[in-house]
C-alpha cells in the first residue's frame, strides 16, 4: 500500500476515533504509531514515538501553559474577578442593550484570565443571563451576548489556543499574542455596536435599565474590579516592551495573581490547593493532546500528505487559497471541537502556507477567529451547549442558537476585514518589533 493510501486511512481513523469519543490525544498518537508502522515497520515507529515526547516536553515555551492557565485558576478560585460585570455596568447600563453590552465588555476582561470560551459562557451564564432575563431581555440576546462574548477568550491573550498554534507552527507566541490584541478589541467593539443599533431599531429587545445602585456600592464594584485589568495590563504591557517574554509573562501573570490575593485575604491553601489540581489537571490533558498531534505531525509528513496538499492548491492565487482554507475550517467547526480541528489540519497546512509565503502570525489570528465562530455554530456549537445546561428549562436551544446568529454574522464581518487588511492583525506586533 502507497504512504500517501496510508495517509488518508489514518485521517479517517482518527475522524472515526474522534466521532466515538476517544479522546484527541490518544486517537491522534495511536493512529500515527500504527500508521508509521504500516509505512516503516516497528522499530522506526517505537523510535519515533519515544523520541519526539522527550524532545516536546523538553521544549520551554510549554512551560507557558501551566502558567496561564495557574493565573487563571487563582484569579477564578480568589474572587478577582467578582464585580467585572457590576463594574461595566456601571458605564454601559444606559445605552440601548446596555446589560448585554457590559456581558461583553467583562467577558472580554474575564477570558483574558481564565483563557478559556467555555469557563467564560458557563461564569456569565450564573452573573449575567439572569440578570437580563429578570429585566424582561430577549432570551436570544441575553444569551446570544454571553455565548458569543465567551468566544473573546480565545482570541484575547493570553490564549491558550494560541500557544498550541504556535507549537504547531513554530511561531512566536510573543508575536501572536500581540497579534490578537486589535482583533480582540475589534470583535468586541463590533458586538456592542451591534447590540446598540439592534435595541435601537427595537426597543422591546432590550428595556431601558434602571440603575438603583448608590455611589458608595459603585465605588465598591469598581474597588472590587481592579486587579484583572491591572495584571492583564501588566502582563501584555511586559511582551510588548521587551520586560519578559510570553513565557515568562505567565510566571508573571501568576506571582501577581497570588500577591494581589493574598493582599485582599484571600489568599489560603485550600484555595491554592485547588487552584494547583485544577492547573495540573488541564496541563496534563493539553499536553496529552500536543503530543499526540507532534506524532501525527511526523505521520502526516512520512505520509506525504503535505506535498500532496500543495500539488492540489498550485496554480491558485494566494488570496484564493486563504479563503478556501477559511471555507473549509468554518465547516469543520460546526461540527468539530476547535483545538480537535487545529491539531488535524495544521500538519497539513502549514507547508502550504509557507510555500505561498503566507505570514503565519496572520494566517493564525484567522484560524483562532474561525475556531471563536466554531463555537456558537450550530449544530456542536460548545458555548452555546454550555449556557442551556447552565440554564435549564429557563432558555430554549432554538432561542439560544438564534440569539447567537447576530454574533455570528458580526464575526462574519470582522473576518473578512482581518482577511482584506492584515495590517489590523500585523500593526502592533510590527510595532513591538520595531521598539
Amino acid at each position: 500500500m502507497e504512504r500517501l493510501e496510508i495517509g488518508f486511512i489514518g485521517i479517517f481513523a482518527i475522524l472515526a476515533l474522534i466521532g466515538i469519543r476517544v479522546p484527541i490525544g490518544v486517537a491522534m498518537g495511536t493512529t500515527a504509531f500504527f500508521g508509521i508502522w504500516a509505512m516503516m515497520g516497528l522499530g522506526p515507529a517505537i523510535g519515533i514515538s519515544k523520541a519526539i515526547p522527550f524532545n516536546l516536553i523538553g521544549d520551554w515555551n510549554l512551560s507557558a501553559i501551566p502558567m496561564f492557565l495557574f493565573m487563571g485558576f487563582v484569579a477564578v478560585e480568589a474572587g478577582l474577578t467578582r464585580g467585572l460585570f457590576g463594574a461595566a455596568r456601571i458605564f454601559l447600563a444606559r445605552i440601548p442593550g446596555g446589560l448585554a453590552s457590559s456581558t461583553v465588555f467583562a467577558s472580554a476582561l474575564f477570558g483574558a484570565a481564565s483563557g478559556s470560551s467555555v469557563a467564560t459562557s458557563a461564569a456569565f451564564s450564573r452573573i449575567a443571563i439572569p440578570e437580563m432575563l429578570d429585566g424582561k431581555y430577549n432570551p436570544g440576546l441575553a444569551t446570544g451576548s454571553v455565548a458569543a462574548s465567551g468566544t473573546l477568550a480565545a482570541l484575547i491573550p493570553p490564549s491558550v489556543l494560541m500557544i498550541v498554534y504556535c507549537l504547531l507552527v513554530d511561531s512566536s507566541i510573543n508575536t501572536l499574542f500581540m497579534a490578537g490584541v486589535v482583533p480582540g478589541i475589534l470583535t468586541a467593539v463590533a458586538f456592542i455596536i451591534m447590540i446598540t443599533l439592534r435595541c435601537v431599531l427595537n426597543p422591546d429587545l432590550a428595556p431601558r435599565y434602571v440603575d438603583t445602585t448608590t455611589g458608595a456600592e459603585k465605588w465598591a464594584l469598581i474597588r472590587d474590579a481592579w486587579p484583572l485589568p491591572v495584571i492583564t495590563f501588566i502582563v501584555m504591557g511586559g511582551i510588548f516592551t521587551g520586560a519578559f517574554t510570553a513565557t515568562e509573562s505567565g510566571a508573571v501573570g501568576a506571582f501577581l495573581a497570588c500577591i494581589i490575593a493574598a493582599i485582599r485575604g484571600r489568599l489560603n491553601y485550600p484555595m491554592l490547593r485547588r487552584a494547583l489540581i485544577d492547573t495540573a489537571s488541564g496541563t496534563s490533558a493539553i499536553f496529552m493532546i500536543v503530543l499526540g498531534a507532534a506524532l501525527f505531525a511526523r505521520f502526516v509528513a512520512l505520509a506525504t500528505i503535505p506535498t500532496w496538499v500543495m500539488g492540489f492548491f498550485d496554480g491558485y492565487e494566494t488570496m484564493t487559497i486563504v479563503i478556501c482554507i477559511c471555507i473549509i475550517l468554518v465547516l469543520m467547526g460546526t461540527f468539530m471541537e476547535e483545538i480537535s480541528i487545529m491539531l488535524l489540519t495544521m500538519p497539513v497546512l502549514v507547508p502550504v502556507l509557507s510555500s505561498h509565503g503566507i505570514d503565519l502570525t496572520w494566517f493564525g489570528i484567522l484560524v483562532i477567529k474561525l475556531m471563536t465562530i466554531g463555537l456558537i455554530s450550530p449544530p456542536v456549537g460548545m458555548n452555546v451547549f454550555v449556557i442551556k445546561s447552565a440554564l435549564g428549562d429557563r432558555v430554549t436551544l432554538n432561542q439560544i442558537f438564534g440569539g447567537v446568529t447576530w454574533f455570528i454574522i458580526v464575526d462574519l464581518f470582522v473576518l473578512a476585514a482581518l482577511i482584506a487588511f492584515p495590517q489590523i492583525s500585523l500593526w502592533l506586533p510590527n510595532l513591538m518589533m520595531s521598539r
